[in-house]
C-alpha cells in the first residue's frame, strides 16, 4: 500500500475512548497479534492498530468511522497490515462485527443467536453490503 494521509477520526469517536479504553486495548492487542510479520511491532502498525481500535467505538461501519471511501479500501488495509485476520474472516463478515466476535471467542463468550452463522436470522446484519 502506498503512502496515504493519516486517518482522522471524528471527535465524538475519540471522546468515547476514555470510557472504553479497556475495549480499545483488547482490540489493539488482537490486531497486533495478527500483524504481518514485516510490520509487527513497528510504530506505524501500532498507530494503525490504535486507530482501528478507536474507530470501532464509532456508530457506523468501520470503514466509514475510519473515513475511508469504501469497505474495499478497509479490506485492502487489513490485508496489508493484518493478513492473518483477513484469512480468519474467510466468509467476509463485516469488519467491526468480526473483530468483536474474535474478542468474544477469546473470552469464550458466545453471544450469537444461533450455533452457526449459516442458520442465524441476523446473517444479513453481519454479512452483506455496507452502504
Amino acid at each position: 500500500m502506498g503512502a496515504r494521509p493519516p486517518i482522522m477520526l471524528a471527535p465524538a469517536v475519540l471522546a468515547r475512548r476514555a470510557q472504553r479504553d479497556d475495549e480499545v486495548q483488547d482490540l489493539m492487542a488482537l490486531l497486533a497479534e495478527h500483524a504481518h510479520p514485516r510490520h509487527a511491532g513497528s510504530r506505524e502498525c501500532l498507530e494503525l492498530a490504535t486507530t482501528v481500535a478507536v474507530a470501532c467505538l464509532g456508530d457506523n461501519h468501520l470503514w466509514q468511522d475510519l473515513q475511508l471511501p469504501s469497505r474495499a479500501e478497509l479490506s485492502a488495509l487489513m490485508q496489508h497490515w493484518f493478513p492473518a485476520l483477513v484469512a480468519k474472516n474467510g466468509a467476509d463478515m463485516k469488519w467491526k462485527k468480526f473483530l468483536y466476535k474474535q474478542l468474544c471467542e477469546r473470552e469464550e463468550l458466545f453471544i450469537c443467536k444461533a450455533p452457526s452463522c449459516a442458520v442465524c436470522c441476523d446473517r444479513g446484519l453481519c454479512f452483506g453490503s455496507e452502504t
